[in-house]
This record gives structure tokens, C-alpha cells and sequence, in this order.
């Protein structure tokens, strides 16, 4: 593999006393002797570190994030690499989001992973980085801060686990967890299968198998060149995901000497094509939230109409669950993000520059081996688009919803609501045989957005009752300010803005009010008065409770909303070269 083009790549440094970690390292005076000192303690030698470019491996390993349980053996890839290609690796720990295990959510800390790397790139001395991670809120967040520090940087992705199988069935974590708990539910899998299960599913280390967040930001980040052609979609234990973690710390290596900051790669080009990537893959509703808030590192002017726009002319490709019924090692085979990005050529930027140094369309365009997994415009997965941006008075700032895993009769719908005020109070009412929920009605739950939840968990498919489940009824109108996981389906509406918690029209709405849902012209209206939607407003009260202690009571002072990507509002934009005093 070609990992650099002399037409696009910077001046290489010949004068090694301009890497960055010459200040720690190449000084004459007390400090200088202390730095290199204490590398020595480790039992390296004095010529192992001074002169070589110092290469960040940012791992994400945890006990508690069987997602990354193989991070530690790619990380000594990745050093293998970099000593290779002449540089000085050093593996430093990140705060690991491992999605299934840490509670109330990972969307929670995406913002304390992104300040913890950001903070351990600047005050330590390094010349750049591998991004190790996978796991949902893993990628933005390293990139996110990646993109603050702008040092050169390059993503080695997790990988996906392997398929699952239950009895001749394939299985895909996540979305059959949840069409197989409400089968559990109402009595159609009994207690042995439900055990059985558990054990089938999940088969491997590597992310989860469907187009859930962790798959979708992996091929956006692929196909935004800021990973190595195809890596996005390498099985976690294939042997080929080690060799790709090799070239990941080559190329660092490279990206140093060529002084090839991420700043020199991401533009409004490659928001652009990871948006039109994102309609072709049915990609997660996450990855919205997850790009506007990397856009905003980046100081690019990217909003939500920039998704709804490409849904409108790219309709979903990629074969895989909730919205077709393959999994990430299928489309893998049939050649990956490469082939989609093939399919999608007349569309794309091919000029947009990558990690690589060299274009998108010189180095990473494939094949199409399998044409019933990377399908063509005129053979879609879906007739719906993949998402849609909606506003009206019920979110006057936006929200979305997954069309191609919604409903077809649901697009248009009006229905009374039924509100909640909590997810506590939706878990112990949903199955109450007197809740009012019936085939028309609208589920609204609120206090669960990035303030009220705190930090926006995925409750967003609220669940559906079990009478009507029985009934053979799947999928009703469900309207909240929260997320829902990639890997699930339904006529979901989410990411209301503004929130609830901070005063957004959702705190309004009473159980009986009618709602409005109208996908087609893009519309969520709450049929009631202004006269006396501002009537209540005058009564409501505050539901935030402030003051809890720690990071989270920073978090609800600081978090931004969905629809500017949820991140901290005094952490947007870039502070290349804030380079800390050296005493």
C-alpha cells in the first residue's frame, strides 16, 4: 500500500529538532536531563527516544468493554509498526465507554472521553497519534479531540464481531435482542431459549454486527479518510485486522514526518461525502448527534439539513440489519466500505483528502463482490430514505427519525398522546392495563435529553405494551428528546429539540393532546393553540435538578443541544499549538 503521494504530502521533516517533543526531550538544561532520565528508568536507551517521532497509542481497552477485550493485542501491532517505521510508540490508557455495561449511558461521558484525550495529547510529549477504539461514543470522542489538539493523527477501528447464529437463524446484537425480547415477552421463547441465546449471539470480541452506532461512525470515519482503505469493516479477530493495525502505526509514523495534521485532511468535503455515506448505509440516528459535534471541532459550518438533503438523493444500499437482514462481516466481503464508496463515486468529492495523502478517489474506491449486500440505486433495500430531519411547533430546532426502520402507515399518523415523564414511569406503566395506550396512540417521553436524562440515553424505542404485542401490533408513534441505539427499529422521532428538561415545547404536552407526524413533508406538529401552549408554559416548571454533584452537574451547565452535536459549549473549535509551559 502506497502511504503517501509527494504531490499532496507537506515538506517531510529532515531536522528531527522540529518535532514537537524536542521541548520535552532535546532541552539542555535540568528539565531536559529529568525527561530523558526517567525514560531511562523504563530501560530505554537514550537514542530509542530523542530524534524519533513520539506516537500516541490511544487505547480504549477495558475489562468492562468486551467490545475492545481485544485492544490490548492490536495495541502491540500498532507498536510494532511504529517502531518499524523508525518512531518511538507509547500506549497510553483513555477512558473506555464499553455501551452495553456503563451506566445511566455512554452518551454521558463521550464528552469527558474527548477532554481526557485531548487534555493527555497536549501536556504530554507527543508528535502524534493512533486512535484505538470502537465501541459507540469511543470514535467521535477520540476524534473529537484528535481534531481540538490537530496533531496528526489516524483511527485503527475495533472491528466487528462475527455473525451470530441460533438455530439455523443468523443473528445481529441488538436488533434481534430486541425483536427476540419482546417474543420473550409475550411467551413465544421460553426460559431455555432465552439462556441459549445469551450464549449464541454474541460470538466474539469486536463491535456489534449490525448497522448500529459503532458500525456506522467506523464506515463514516472510513469513508472521511481518516482511516486506511477498508479498515472500517475488518472482522475484530480476523487476522487482517492485526496487519491493518500494523499499517496504522506505520503510516502515524509517516503522518509526523510529513507534518500531516488532521486540520490538512478534514474539510467541508468530508462532512459532506460521510453524509451521503450515511444515507447509503441506513447508518445509525447517533451518528448525527456524533458528527455535528466533531463538525464543531473542526470549525466546519455543518448542520442537520446537510442529512436530510443526501437522504433525499441516496437511498439505503448496504444490505444490513435493522433495515435489511445481513451483518457487518457480509458486507465486509462484499467489499466494504470501499465498493459502496465505488457505488456512490458520481456523488462523492472524490478530491477530498485523506489520511493517506493522497485523494478519495485515488486510493479508496473498491470493488462490489456481492451485489445483494452493496445494492444499486435502482435495487435499494428500502423505498423510505434512511432518515428525515422534521420541525414544527413540537421541535422548533429539529429532530429525526430512522425512516427506512420505521413503519410505512406510521409516516402519517395522528394520535393522541400518552405522555411520560420518566422512564421509571413509562417502564412500570407501559403493560398497565389501564394506561391508555392503544394502536393510535402517540408514546411521548421526555426528561431525556442531553440535560434531563442526563446525557440523552437510548430510550428512545420506548417498548411496546404486551396486550397489543399480543395482538400481533409492533410498532406505534414514538416521540421523546432522547436517542435510540442504531441497531434497534420503529416509528421512532427522537432528538427533540429543544429538550424538554430546559423549557422545549415536549415539557407541554399533556396525555389526550393530538399529534401530528407527517414524514413526507417533513412536519411534527402538536395539535394545540399557541394561546394555550403559552398558558402552560407560564405554569411549568423546571424539571432539572442541578447541584448533584461532580462531572454530571457539569455536564447539564455546559452540554449544548442534539442539534449542534451535544458537546460542550466551551470545548467547540479547534487550539492547535496551546502548548503547555515546560518548567
Amino acid at each position: 500500500m502506497k502511504t503517501d503521494d509527494p504531490a499532496n504530502a507537506a515538506a517531510p521533516i529532515e531536522d528531527p529538532l522540529e518535532l514537537r517533543s524536542r521541548r520535552w526531550f532535546d532541552r539542555s538544561d535540568m528539565r531536559g536531563f529529568a525527561h530523558r532520565q526517567r525514560m531511562q528508568q523504563m530501560g530505554l536507551r537514550r537514542e530509542d527516544v530523542i530524534g524519533k517521532p513520539v506516537i500516541a497509542i490511544i487505547n480504549t481497552w477495558s475489562d468492562l468493554s468486551p467490545c475492545h477485550s481485544h485492544l490490548r493485542d492490536r495495541a502491540n501491532s500498532i507498536r510494532e509498526g511504529i517502531l518499524a517505521a523508525g518512531g518511538f510508540p507509547v500506549e497510553l490508557p483513555a477512558l473506555s465507554l464499553g455501551e452495553v455495561l456503563v451506566k445511566p449511558t455512554t452518551m454521558l461521558y463521550r464528552n469527558l472521553l474527548a477532554m481526557d484525550v485531548e487534555e493527555m495529547l497536549r501536556s504530554n510529549p507527543i508528535d502524534g497519534a493512533v486512535l484505538l477504539g470502537g465501541c459507540d461514543k469511543t470514535l467521535p470522542g477520540l476524534v473529537m479531540a484528535a481534531a481540538s489538539v490537530d496533531l496528526p493523527a489516524i483511527v485503527c477501528p475495533a472491528g466487528p464481531m462475527l455473525n451470530g447464529q441460533w438455530r439455523g437463524c443468523k443473528l445481529g446484537a441488538g436488533t434481534h435482542t430486541r425483536k427476540l425480547w419482546d417474543d420473550r415477552r409475550i411467551g413465544k421463547i421460553s426460559e431455555e431459549e432465552w439462556i441459549e441465546l445469551e450464549q449464541a449471539m454474541t460470538r466474539s470480541a469486536g463491535i456489534c454486527n449490525t448497522m448500529g452506532t459503532a458500525s456506522t461512525m467506523a464506515c463514516l470515519l472510513e469513508a472521511m479518510g481518516l482511516t486506511l482503505p477498508g479498515a472500517s469493516t475488518i472482522p475484530a479477530v480476523d487476522s487482517a485486522h492485526s496487519r491493518m493495525a500494523r499499517s496504522c502505526g506505520e503510516l502515524a509514523v509517516t503522518l509526523v514526518r510529513t507534518q500531516r495534521r488532521l486540520s490538512q485532511v478534514v474539510s467541508h468535503k468530508s462532512f459532506t461525502n460521510a453524509a451521503m455515506v450515511f444515507a447509503a448505509l441506513g447508518g445509525s440516528t447517533n451518528a448525527v448527534v456524533h458528527l455535528l459535534a466533531m463538525a464543531g471541532r473542526f470549525e466546519v459550518d455543518f448542520d442537520l439539513s446537510k442529512f436530510d438533503e443526501a437522504a433525499r438523493k441516496i437511498p439505503v444500499l448496504v444490505n444490513l440489519f435493522p433495515t435489511g437482514d445481513q451483518l457487518m462481516e457480509d458486507f465486509h466481503f462484499a467489499g466494504g466500505v470501499p465498493g459502496l464508496l465505488f457505488r456512490l463515486k458520481e456523488r462523492l468529492s472524490l478530491d477530498q483528502n485523506t489520511v493517506l495523502g493522497t485523494s478519495l478517489g485515488a486510493s479508496y474506491l473498491g470493488t462490489v463482490n456481492d451485489e445483494t449486500v452493496i445494492r444499486t440505486p435502482e435495487t435499494p433495500v428500502s423505498e423510505q430514505e434512511s432518515i428525515a430531519v422534521l420541525y414544527g411547533n413540537l421541535a422548533p430546532l429539529g429532530a429525526v427519525v430512522k425512516v427506512s426502520a420505521a413503519t410505512a402507515k406510521l409516516l402519517c399518523h395522528s394520535g393522541p398522546a400518552v405522555v411520560f415523564d420518566s422512564h421509571a414511569e413509562m417502564s412500570k406503566r407501559i403493560d398497565e392495563p389501564d394506561s391508555g395506550i392503544e394502536e393510535n396512540s402517540v408514546l411521548v417521553l421526555r426528561n431525556a435529553g442531553p440535560v434531563g436524562g442526563p446525557g440523552m440515553p437510548e430510550w428512545g424505542a420506548l417498548p411496546i405494551p404486551k396486550r397489543l404485542l399480543a395482538r400481533g401490533i409492533t410498532d406505534l408513534v414514538r416521540i421523546s428528546d432522547a436517542r435510540m441505539s442504531g441497531t434497534h427499529y420503529g416509528t421512532c422521532v427522537l432528538h427533540v429539540c429543544p429538550e424538554s428538561a430546559v423549557g422545549g415545547p415536549l415539557s407541554l404536552v399533556k396525555s389526550g393532546d393530538i399529534i401530528e407526524l407527517n414524514v413526507p413533508e417533513r412536519r411534527i406538529t402538536l395539535r394545540v393553540s399557541d394561546n394555550e401552549l403559552e398558558r402552560r408554559k407560564a405554569g411549568a416548571k423546571s424539571a432539572v435538578q442541578l447541584g448533584r454533584r461532580g462531572y454530571t452537574d457539569l455536564y447539564r451547565q455546559h452540554v449544548q443541544q442534539a442539534n449542534v452535536g451535544a458537546d460542550f459549549d466551551y470545548l467547540v473549535g479547534r487550539s492547535p499549538g496551546l502548548e503547555p509551559d515546560i518548567y
